[in-house]
């Protein structure tokens, strides 16, 4: 059940084997990232659960299309991404502000700390953000992401993929999660995606190609739908 008005969600263990360890040694980074003392709860406030709230004034029209509003067109393959944001009870989780950035189509971010020998796309800034209608529904229109090299151990490749933020009714209420895309041939060396334990947990992270998004001559589509908690949550970092 929903939390009664006034009152804080409570914090619910997550359903065994289907989120990461902090500390997964084939990622290299949790070694030294993940606590390495027992963790301890800390209780929050009735203010940083119930608020600020999130609203269209967060949003400018447009900001889900990845594909416009940088003086050109961008290079590389258009995708339609939707889908929807559920709960453990497979209710629709109504304006949640979800907040998207992915690499170019040649597999690098537009950041300076990104020194890929890959080129950058000028008309392609890689973020974009939109609330959920209520139904729960999201959709963005953006460019399919390459893979990339990131030095975690020997000849490693990050699958294609797209980071996704969600964030509830509160700044604190936040997860960020990662989609991939069907048939990469490199999930099957990727410690990001392996750390999840159970195969049908991680496979959530892979998004099913959709007929009814594709639009004709025009882009494929893919459908991502978002599990916040229960048995069928979905992985989040």
């Amino acid at each position: 059940m929903p939390p009664r008005p006034g009152r804080p969600a409570q914090y619910r263990r997550p359903y065994w084997n289907t989120q990461p360890d902090y500390r997964f040694d084939p990622y290299a980074s949790t070694q030294l990232r993940a606590p390495a003392q027992p963790l301890i709860a800390l209780p929050q406030s009735l203010s940083e659960v119930t608020g600020p709230t999130f609203g269209p004034e967060f949003v400018r029209e447009g900001d889900n299309d990845l594909t416009v509003g940088h003086g050109g067109e961008p290079i590389g393959e258009r995708i339609l991404v939707t889908g929807r944001v559920l709960d453990e009870n497979g209710r629709p989780v109504p304006h949640a502000l979800i907040e998207i950035w992915q690499a170019n189509a040649a597999g690098r971010y537009t950041h300076p700390r990104d020194q890929h020998d890959a080129p950058l796309d000028p008309y392609f800034s890689g973020e974009g953000r939109t609330i959920t209608d209520a139904s729960g529904h999201y959709q963005f229109k953006t460019i399919k992401p390459g893979a990339y090299p990131w030095r975690n151990h020997h000849n490693a490749w990050r699958p294609q993929h797209i980071h996704f933020s969600l964030f509830g009714n509160a700044y604190a209420t936040r997860l960020v999660t990662q989609m991939y895309f069907p048939g990469d041939p490199l999930l099957d060396y990727d410690p990001i995606f392996q750390c999840v334990p159970d195969d049908k947990a991680r496979n959530r992270l892979v998004a099913a190609f959709d007929w009814e998004t594709t639009a004709p001559e025009y882009a494929l589509g893919y459908r991502f739908d978002i599990v916040l908690r229960g048995r069928d949550a979905t992985p989040m970092e």
